[in-house]
């Protein structure tokens, strides 16, 4: 009999795991010698335990946290954008069609009044309001969107 369901333990990362991660997570550059060091275990470990990772998925990538103001992208919004069922399109193809529009950094399908959640940065309101009413609102299944302007990020873990 074929199992088709993983069990917790396929699942599941240990403590000493999650202390690499939590190394990781605050910055991904660091050495295995400066991690083995912090989580108290030999670097050959460390080391082995990040490639284990790895190949089970539960590191996708290692990437970089930037400052967008000094990039020249200093607006945040979410978008809130309702599907309109069609026989042209599926949510989830309008999900990626959208993912592919400059300035678009999420795309998450949700449950609820709307269907699918943007987090959007750009240069300008302006910027981003061209996105919204000259390509977001012109994708056939597109309904009603809302945009919501973020004043400050207090947390944004990654």
């Amino acid at each position: 009999m074929i199992n088709l369901f993983l069990s917790v333990h396929d699942l599941m990362v240990d403590e000493k795991d999650r202390a690499i991660l939590d190394q990781l997570k605050k910055d991904s550059r660091k050495s295995t010698k400066s991690i083995a060091k912090i989580v108290n275990m030999p670097r050959a470990t460390v080391h082995e335990r990040i490639r284990k990772m790895c190949e089970k998925g539960v590191i996708r990538k290692f990437t970089i946290v930037p400052d967008y103001s000094k990039l020249g992208e200093p607006i945040l919004v979410f978008i809130l954008v309702s599907f309109l069922p069609n026989p042209r399109i599926s949510q989830r193809e309008l999900a990626q069609q959208i993912a592919g529009l400059e300035g678009v950094m999420e795309v998450h399908l949700i449950s609820g009044e709307y269907d699918i959640l943007l987090k959007v940065r750009g240069k300008s309101m302006e910027e981003i309001g061209s996105l919204v009413i000259d390509k977001l609102r012109q994708i056939d299944g597109v309904g009603r969107t809302i945009t919501c302007a973020s004043f400050a990020t207090v947390k944004e873990d990654l």
